[in-house]
This record gives C-alpha cells, structure tokens and sequence, in this order.
C-alpha cells in the first residue's frame, strides 16, 4: 500500500518495436495493454482472481470508462514503470495508473478506468461491488 492508505502496484517494462507507430513512438492504445498489465499486477498481488470469481459467481467487470492524459512520448527501448493504484471500490472499482522513465522518473501518462459488476448471462448492473472482490482490493 503507498503513503495514501491506497493499494498499488508498480510494473517494469521495456517497449518493444511492435509497439510503435510511424512517428516511432509507443501508439497510444497500447498504453492501455501496459494499463492491463500493471492492473493485472495489482490484483493478483492482493490475491484476488477475477476470472475464476467470474465463472465461480456468474459476475463480470467490464470496464465502462477511461481517460487518458499523455505526457512525454515513450519510445523504443524505454524501460518504464506503469504504477496501477486502487482509487475506489464500492459502487464502481476506479483505479487511476501512472507511467514514468523508469531512468529519471519523468511522468509519461496519467489515466484513470472505473470497472462496474454486471450479473450474466442477464447483464444486470450491480449497484454496489460484491463484498468477496471489495474485501480482497480493500485488505489492509
């Protein structure tokens, strides 16, 4: 957990050359696959499953909105740290994320999602996180 009583998690990651656009800089929808990466991360790290509490419960978690801010271009080769930490989990999970040069820290990307419990195969919303997932992103 990091000085703001919030649960993080800090990914390491090198861009490989597939990752780039024409100008030969990270294009910008791949930021939400290290975005994914540093979540994925997160969650495991405060042992929790999605995946297996989704077939186990019949409940999803799609994400329902995102929003970027991008900084400083990330380039080939770039070692960088994608930080994913837990903003807020009741009615919705809002996790807000950070990439930095992993060398001198400087702030590449700002983004923040918010994912919502939907009940399949109806897709009805939940209006509050079901307390098993609260309980595993809240653990102290």
């Amino acid at each position: 957990m990091n000085k703001d009583n919030k649960h993080s998690y800090e990914a390491l990651l090198t861009v490989p050359f597939h990752d780039l656009d024409p100008a030969q800089i990270v294009w910008h929808g791949n930021y939400f696959k290290y975005f994914d990466i540093a979540r994925a991360g997160l969650f495991d790290s405060l042992g929790l499953d999605l995946y297996s509490f989704s077939k186990r419960t019949q409940y999803i978690f799609p994400i329902i909105r995102t929003s970027t801010k991008h900084i400083f271009p990330l380039k080939h080769r770039d070692e960088f740290i994608c930080k994913a930490s837990i903003v807020e989990v009741n009615i919705k999970i809002i996790i807000d994320f950070e990439i930095r040069l992993a060398a001198d820290h400087k702030i590449c990307a700002r983004s923040r999602s918010e994912q919502v419990a939907l009940k399949t195969p109806e897709m009805d919303l939940l209006l509050r996180i079901p307390e098993e997932i609260r309980n595993s992103l809240l653990r102290q």
